[in-house]
């Protein structure tokens, strides 16, 4: 294991705070908000769709502490890059968003740095204020978008509405899990160094710890994985790739399942994971 103690040159400008939300494409978003309520303890959010005025796309969003996942599903059976991808990868984790400061300057530093902007600056806006967002391609089919909420006092984003309660909350046991801790990216092996580069080139992220294939593995499987991080280590992605062994590593099981890149899994913070799990 190797922790790195040189976080190199501090950014001149602009802060990533926290994870803000995680969306998942998914075939059925209202189902599967569903699950995280009655599996993992989340309470309904907010909602967008029809009745919001979005045509296309239903939004269920859940909230527990500080977590919040978005999970999405196109209405209409045609064929678009959502219904590709969903059908492509199953459900999956499509957008990692980060709540920043300054989001001017980390958006012209990676288009500099050779970042593709899949959705550039714009601003969504109702009665309680406005919200700069900006969405960039990392790897596989995945994407982060920049959050800038600083003049912003709703409870989620422009276009939604508050959701009911659902009545089945009170019946269930309160699970204690506080905020995301990190989220990993699954490579396609000899590709975790250029993963890992991006953050570094286009984000100014730094090298946490590390680990290679002699420190992780099995008599059967291996892996090899770097942490990504920003100045303030508020915000950790861990980027993964099988190494070879005497049978698949897990990490290659993944990509061959996924179809490629992608999320892994979501790490959970929680004091007491005992009973977070029991409860669960």
């Amino acid at each position: 294991m190797t922790s790195y103690t040189d976080k190199g040159r501090k950014p001149e400008a602009g802060r990533f705070l926290a994870f803000d939300h995680v969306t998942f494409w998914v075939s059925n978003a209202k189902q599967a908000a569903s699950y995280y309520v009655t599996r993992f303890g989340f309470e309904p959010l907010a909602y967008s769709g029809l009745e919001t005025g979005s045509r296309k796309i239903a939004s269920h969003a859940v909230r527990m502490n500080k977590i919040v996942f978005v999970f999405q599903a196109q209405y209409e059976p045609e064929e678009t890059e959502f219904s590709n991808e969903v059908a492509y990868h199953g459900d999956f984790v499509k957008d990692v968003a980060f709540q920043v400061e300054n989001l001017d300057f980390i958006l012209e530093y990676a288009k500099k740095q050779g970042a593709v902007v899949v959705k550039d600056l714009w601003e969504e806006r109702d009665e309680f204020g406005v919200v700069r967002m900006a969405k960039l391609k990392t790897y596989g089919s995945n994407t982060h978008t920049l959050v800038d909420r600083s003049k912003y006092s709703g409870a989620f984003l422009p276009g939604y509405e508050l959701s009911n309660k659902d009545p089945i909350n009170k019946y269930l046991p309160k699970v204690e899990i506080n905020f995301i801790d990190h989220i990993v990216g699954n490579q396609p092996d000899n590709c975790m160094e250029e993963a890992a580069s991006w953050y570094e080139r286009c984000l100014q992220f730094h090298r946490f710890w590390s680990v290679d294939d002699k420190q992780v593995c099995t008599e059967y499987s291996a892996l090899r994985s770097v942490v990504m991080a920003n100045w303030e280590e508020t915000v950790k992605v861990p980027i993964n790739e099988p190494a070879a062994g005497k049978r698949k590593s897990q990490i290659q099981e993944y990509v061959e399942y996924h179809g490629g890149a992608g999320v892994q899994h979501l790490a959970l913070n929680t004091e007491d994971i005992i009973t977070a799990v029991s409860i669960n």
